[in-house]
């Protein structure tokens, strides 16, 4: 190629480039829908709240652990700065996450390029385009998704670079993206890992001088940081109690599992859903035992092929080592809902798309088919993966559309149930919302979410004026959930209404003590 043809330092060829511009034309237009979307569940967590919007707002952003939902500081300086230029319009912080992701889409290509894989346009499009990316996408949350897998693969460029120049500028650059990527997001830590499979894939071994030596402070880096959000998950968010109690066991037949789901909507991506629904696990299925069966006789396979083909136990190994964080081994929070959710495989899907599109891209110049034949069936499998994500998109226009769509395919969620109770209260639809409610208790009276159902229950009979009924309502989401500062509050304030003084005091003062222990652990 011509040097005048290539624009660099990226190496990359005007074709690259103009692939680059079509990826973004395209991923516009296929997420149209969401760009139009309002704000859905949890983006009120991350979008910056009131009391963070001030520079000092930023300086607890990075130093008060617990001041946002997770300990992400570089993500939520990210939605601080958003918030700085388009407030609380939706439709902003939604272009940039579209933007972001052609970003990703596009330094995907580079990576593919830089490692000379077959395919790498293709697999790029594949990536933007394909419709299990919908949740990260359109959901304005997600964008932690987005942000961290540019900084992971600008950083894989940037230690590729100095795996080629060796020079300690060069490790500088990487490992500070590294870190930049880690306060995204802490799948990011896989990073060291994957390094490590592309080396051994390339060369056939690993230098402990070599490979090994220069990673491990990322791997120390990434250990600290996976460490610091287990221990958020689990204290500050709530991933403990009785939804995560499993046995070792039980997390292997889930992990085996898992694998095999995402693996699946990534070859299938039918009846994908916003929460799907929450399997058991049961030692005593024997089917259960074929999943995590299947994952090792898969591992073994590739192993005995290695000597001829290192790629295949390459893609495998960074398949399932990216999914590591959201294999069941470690509890987070979204488990209380279900054990997958598609935005947990954003980045871990690279590898497989790769590895498909070079497959298609070896067996077309192999078996000689003329450009036109390998190009159309391209752009046709693109076409109907555009108009997949044009069509997912579209749940996520507003929450009362995500709930409604969510049910239909998962009728048991709890959450949607609840929520969308609260939206169909709120705009005042009380008899569809006391229906919500009351079908969310008849399907799982004792699920997690049961306490916050009568807490609903009781703000709508107490508004009736139905202070008894709402009183009962109360005192149930309490032995549901004992601590619960605003249910006591809620159930003070209607029994003080109905002239129990003495026992509204009761209520009160445990408010003022949830209170003075928040002022506690808030630095001054």
């Amino acid at each position: 190629m011509d040097e005048t043809d290539s624009y660099r330092p990226l190496g990359l060829s005007r074709n690259d480039v103009l692939t680059m511009l079509s990826i973004g034309v395209v991923v516009i237009s296929a997420y149209l829908p969401a760009i139009q979307g309002g704000f859905i569940w949890d983006d009120g967590a991350h979008v910056t709240k009131p009391d963070l919007r001030s520079l000092h707002g930023l300086w607890r952003i990075w130093f008060e652990v617990g001041a946002t939902q997770q300990y992400y500081p570089l993500l939520h300086s990210t939605f601080w700065l958003e918030h700085r230029l388009w407030g609380d319009a939706a439709v902003g912080y939604h272009i940039a996450n579209i933007l972001l992701h052609v970003l990703a889409a596009s330094l995907l290509l580079v990576v593919l390029r830089r490692l000379k894989v077959p395919g790498a346009a293709l697999a790029a499009a594949i990536f933007a385009l394909h419709p299990v990316h919908v949740e990260s996408v359109a959901w304005i949350t997600e964008q932690k998704n987005t942000i961290s897998t540019v900084f992971y693969f600008s950083a894989l460029l940037a230690y590729l670079r100095f795996d080629e120049k060796r020079q300690v500028h060069d490790y500088a650059i990487a490992s500070t993206i590294f870190v930049m990527a880690l306060l995204t997001k802490t799948v990011t830590a896989t990073l060291p890992a994957a390094l490590l499979v592309i080396f051994w894939w390339q060369r056939g071994d690993l230098s402990w001088r070599r490979d090994v030596g220069p990673l491990l402070p990322w791997f120390v880096a990434g250990a600290i940081s996976g460490l610091l959000t287990a221990w958020v998950e689990r204290n500050l968010i709530g991933a403990e109690g009785a939804p995560f109690e499993f046995s070792l066991l039980q997390r292997t037949l889930l992990a085996g599992r898992v694998v095999w789901f995402y693996l699946g909507k990534l070859l299938l991506p039918v009846n994908l859903t916003f929460i799907y629904p929450r399997w058991a696990l049961n030692p005593l299925v024997w089917w259960h035992y074929l999943c995590p069966l299947g994952v090792l006789g898969a591992v073994a396979t590739t192993w005995m092929l290695r000597r001829r083909w290192r790629a295949p136990l390459a893609v495998w190994l960074l398949f399932i080592g990216t999914l590591i964080p959201v294999l069941g081994f470690f509890n987070v929070y979204p488990f209380i809902f279900s054990f997958v959710a598609d935005h947990f495989q954003y980045l871990a899907s690279t590898g497989i798309i790769a590895a498909a599109s070079a497959t298609f891209a070896v067996i077309s110049t192999r078996m000689e088919w003329p450009r036109w034949q390998g190009l159309t069936l391209s752009i046709a499998l693109l076409a109907l993966l555009g108009m997949m994500t044009w069509r997912q998109s579209l749940v996520y226009t507003d929450a009362q559309t995500l709930y409604r769509t969510t049910i239909s395919k998962n009728p048991a969620c709890s959450m949607c149930r609840n929520n969308l109770g609260v939206l169909l209260s709120d705009s005042g639809q009380t008899l569809a919302a006391m229906e919500q409610f009351e079908e969310t208790l008849r399907l799982n009276p004792d699920d997690h979410t049961a306490f916050a159902v009568h807490n609903n229950l009781g703000n709508m009979l107490s508004r009736w004026g139905l202070r008894s009924e709402a009183i009962e309502h109360y005192a149930h989401s309490l032995r549901l959930k004992p601590n619960d500062t605003q249910v006591h509050f809620n159930l003070g304030s209607v029994l003080l209404d109905s002239g129990q003084p003495s026992e509204a005091a009761k209520h009160f003062e445990q408010v003022v003590k949830d209170l003075e222990e928040v002022v506690k652990i808030r630095p001054s």
